[in-house]
């Protein structure tokens, strides 16, 4: 259930997505792909990194050190999280790995083949990862959605690797 991100890159990462159903950076499936959603989950997350970095400079300053994942998750957040479908953005994943100057296409290694990507489609893509709550067994560990679109109705399925070119 994971997804290497290799080749002209700087650093190999490796994305779990079993463990985005607690990212605040996640979207809704329903959302991503309304602008009007999408300007103000932009806004949302801005304001809730302001928020950790607020909290995380208190957190240094005190003594001892306290728990920093001390937020809980309420019970109707929790029934949310398991009746939902998620995607995340992939361009936070792809600024960790550093791509090369020179990259400019991707090669997604499904379990269907492989799928040649524009490096920029990637950067502004989608990776459904939850849907109705739960991971993506049969044909993941995820989906690729284009930000326009365009593949909504056939998403790239079964998404095993991602080579950097």
């Amino acid at each position: 259930m994971i997804v290497p991100i290799t080749g002209n890159v700087t650093y190999t990462i490796t994305l779990d997505p079993t463990v985005w159903i607690f990212d605040d950076r996640k979207i809704l499936l329903d959302e991503a792909f309304d602008l009007d959603s999408e300007k103000e989950a932009e806004k949302d997350s801005l304001e809730k990194a302001a928020d950790r970095f607020s909290q995380e400079v208190y957190q240094q300053n005190l003594k001892p050190p306290i728990n920093k994942s001390n937020k809980t998750i309420s019970r109707n957040e929790g029934q949310k999280f398991l009746e939902n479908s998620y995607v995340m953005p992939i361009a936070t994943f792809l600024g960790y790995a550093e791509i090369k100057e020179n990259a400019d296409h991707v090669t997604l290694e499904t379990a269907n083949g492989e799928e040649r990507i524009p490096l920029e489609t990637l950067k502004a893509s989608y990776l459904l990862f939850a849907k109705d709550g739960k991971p993506l067994k049969e044909d993941g560990p995820v989906h690729l959605f284009y930000s326009d679109g365009s593949n909504q109705e056939n998403p790239i399925k079964g998404i095993q690797k991602i080579i950097v070119e």
